[in-house]
């Protein structure tokens, strides 16, 4: 229950604010180009308070599920005769001057495109605000992609990575970071990707086949074998419990791990995933105690159904390190290219048919991942999502489909070129039958988000 309400808290706060931007992107050029805007909401369904300024009602409504601008004559079939803010002193079937449909195509193409661009521009200012007054960095980080440990039998062990292994290139990115090896990753579900990776000095050409769970919302690094190093030294031991078994090989909180079985491991990640390749093989350890060495052997045990040590680690240590303006500006513009070029890729390999319709996320999946992000340690999480899911609102109003912003657009394209407009029943049909693909893929999506909950990925066998 508490899961579901930080989910749902931190879903209507996000994509409240993102939806509530992007309208007003379409409200502020509209007022500009002189187009009578009815409404301006925030929520939808019947109206809870407000007040009038002028000809626009600004009111909050029951559903706090973003928000909508109304603009007369918005929509095509609307009737101009029967609308009751039609202003007094037009002759009966004179337009009226206010119209959204009365103004230029060039006016309606930038009030179609302001939506958009308010995301892009929240993204881009969400993330300045980030690296300018916050910043998060590791104190202590290994910025290459080096491999701590690969998995025996798993799908990178298969294609030849070994420990000690830094990968060089994946597809056709060059010096990736380990976030940029697993957005390559989950985009080629079930497929195999040229992977090159330096060892003693030579640069070696793999072919990494990825698992078909990457498909999933739950996969990660590990689900591949990769099990990365992301910081230096050894591992600190923060707490042993009495009655572990690494209180009884003689543990204590203070000391820190320098190898495992000859292996030096930094995480405790790749600490838990070696024990399970283990099943409960009793590892040699050279423990660091007030500067001296001292070798132990532990028996782990069966602890919350894994192969566990029962050791608290040292959280890594994070400081803030606030950028100048200069700098937060350019890396602002970074974060939102990366993001966009790999939105944008999505759909290319979506379209392609090389990435499956269900590994998209819907509204059930945003909302985990909000409530994840929302309980997640530190601000990256929480201001990336923000600046990606906005910069993916954009992107799909984008799109040049019917009902979306970038169908309005197409549409006045294809009437500037045609030099008339398009009969209202054409694009009565047209928005219609949008309407009902755009309402079966929601469902779809919907649907899909529902499946991949934990309690409905428990029930398949």
């Amino acid at each position: 229950m508490h899961e579901f309400l930080v989910s749902a808290a931190a879903f209507i706060v996000l994509i409240g604010v993102m939806v509530v931007v992007h309208e007003f992107g379409h409200f502020i050029v509209a007022k500009l180009c002189k187009v009578r805007v009815e409404a301006f909401s925030f929520g939808f369904g019947p109206r809870l308070f407000g007040w009038k300024y002028g000809d626009t009602d600004y009111k909050v409504c029951l559903i706090p599920a973003g928000g909508y601008v109304k603009m007369t004559g918005e929509n095509p079939g609307d009737n101009l005769e029967l609308n009751p803010d039609r202003p007094e002193g037009l002759a009966a079937g004179e337009p009226d001057p206010g119209a959204f449909d009365q103004h230029p195509r060039w006016q309606r193409m930038l009030i179609g495109l302001a939506g958009p661009m308010a995301n892009f521009v929240l993204a881009f200012v969400i993330m300045i605000f980030y690296f300018g007054w916050i910043n998060e960095v590791p104190k202590y980080e290994v910025k290459t992609s080096n491999v701590e440990w690969v998995v025996p039998g798993s799908a990178a062990a298969q294609a030849g990575v070994q420990p000690g292994d830094v990968i060089r290139r994946i597809e056709n990115a060059d010096n990736p970071t380990w976030e940029k090896v697993f957005e390559r990753l989950k985009m080629n579900s079930d497929q195999t990707v040229a992977l090159s990776v330096e060892r003693g000095g030579a640069v070696l050409p793999l072919n990494l086949h990825v698992p078909a769970t990457a498909k999933t919302d739950d996969f990660d690094l590990t689900d591949s074998g990769l099990l990365p190093q992301f910081q230096p030294g050894p591992l600190g031991i923060k707490d042993v419990p009495q009655g572990t078994p690494a209180y009884q090989a003689g543990l204590r909180g203070g000391d820190a791990i320098q190898s495992v079985d000859g292996l030096r491991f930094h995480t405790v990640t790749t600490l838990l995933a070696y024990l399970q390749s283990g099943k409960g093989q009793p590892v040699n350890l050279v423990v660091l105690r007030a500067g001296q060495t001292i070798p132990m052997v532990v028996h782990p045990a069966k602890l919350d159904a894994d192969w566990k040590l029962g050791i608290e680690t040292l959280p890594i240590p994070y400081s803030t390190n606030p950028l100048p303006i200069g700098r937060a500006v350019a890396k602002s513009g970074a974060f939102c290219k990366d993001n966009s070029t790999l939105i944008l890729e999505v759909l290319h390999k979506l379209f392609t048919h090389k990435v499956a319709v269900s590994q998209l996320s819907g509204p059930v999946g945003i909302a985990r991942m909000a409530g994840e992000a929302a309980e997640m340690k530190g601000w990256f999480p929480k201001f990336g999502l923000a600046g990606e899911i906005s910069l993916n609102l954009g992107i799909i109003n984008l799109l040049p489909f019917p009902i979306l912003d970038g169908g309005l657009i197409l549409f006045l394209l294809i009437e500037s070129l045609i030099r008339r407009d398009i009969g209202v029943a054409v694009k009565e049909r047209v928005y219609q039958a949008a309407f009902v693909v755009l309402m079966a893929f929601f469902a779809f999506i919907i649907f899909n988000d529902l499946t991949k909950l934990p309690i409905f990925v428990h029930l398949k066998p």
